[in-house]
C-alpha cells in the first residue's frame, strides 16, 4: 500500500473541539458552532480521501474479515448495551443522577421509523466514519504503532468523541458514557482490524438502548 498522505488534517476536528470550548457561552449555543467540529471533520475527511487512493484499506473498509468484524461487533454491542442500559435505569438514577431529559432528545422526539433500525444505522456508521476510521486511525499513523502510541490514539479519539459539542449538548452529564464506549470501539477496531466491527457495535448498543428507553419512558 502506498504511504498514506495528509494525516494531520485529522488533527483539525480535534482543534475544533477544543477550540469550541474557548469560545463564550452564548457562542456555544448556537447550533452551527455545536456542529462545527464535526462539519470540519467530515470536510477534512473528504479532502483526505482525495489525496490518498487507497482510503479504503486505510480506513479499514476492505470487505476481508468483514463477516467476521461485523459477529465480533455485534456481541460487543450487545453487551455494551446490556451495560449502559443498566447504569442508565438503574446506576445512576440511584446515585441521584437525571436521566428524564432522555425524553427530550431529539433522537427521542423524531418519529421512532426514522430512527430505527435505518436511522440509527446510519448514524452508527458515520460516527464511526469519522471518529474510529478517520481520527483514531491518522492518529495511529502520526504517533505509530507502539504500545503507546495505540494506547494515545484510543484515548484521544475516544475523548474527543465523548466531548463532541453535540455529544455534551444533547447527552448532558451522560456523555461520560462515551468515554467507556470509545475505549472498547478503539480496541476492538485494533483487534479486528476492521471498521465494520465498530459499526456494528455502535449502531447494535444504540438499537437497543432506544428501543428499551421508548418503552422505559412511553
Amino acid at each position: 500500500m502506498a504511504p498514506e498522505r495528509a494525516a494531520w488534517l485529522a488533527l483539525l476536528p480535534l482543534l475544533a473541539t477544543a477550540l469550541y470550548y474557548t469560545l463564550p457561552a452564548s457562542l456555544q449555543q448556537n447550533l452551527w458552532i455545536t456542529f462545527s467540529p464535526q462539519l470540519v471533520a467530515y470536510a477534512t475527511l473528504a479532502f483526505w480521501i482525495a489525496s490518498n487512493p487507497e482510503w479504503r484499506a486505510a480506513l479499514r473498509l476492505n470487505t476481508e474479515g468483514m463477516r467476521l468484524g461485523l459477529k465480533w461487533g455485534a456481541l460487543v454491542g450487545v453487551a455494551l448495551g446490556v451495560i449502559n442500559l443498566s447504569l442508565i435505569l438503574q446506576v445512576i438514577p440511584a446515585l441521584g443522577g437525571d436521566v428524564l431529559f432522555l425524553r427530550e432528545t431529539p433522537h427521542a422526539k423524531a418519529p421512532a421509523w426514522v430512527m430505527f433500525p435505518v436511522g440509527i444505522a446510519v448514524i452508527g456508521m458515520l460516527v464511526e466514519l469519522n471518529f474510529r476510521g478517520f481520527q483514531m486511525d491518522r492518529l495511529l499513523t502520526l504517533l505509530g504503532q507502539s504500545p503507546a502510541g495505540k494506547l494515545g490514539a484510543i484515548l484521544v479519539s475516544a475523548l474527543v468523541f465523548s466531548f463532541d459539542p453535540f455529544m455534551v449538548r444533547v447527552f448532558h452529564h451522560l456523555h461520560w458514557i462515551a468515554v467507556w464506549d470509545g475505549l472498547i470501539w478503539g480496541v476492538l477496531l485494533l483487534q479486528t482490524r476492521s471498521l465494520y466491527a465498530t459499526m456494528a457495535a455502535h449502531t447494535v448498543e444504540v438499537w437497543i438502548l432506544y428501543v428499551w428507553l421508548k418503552l422505559w419512558f412511553a
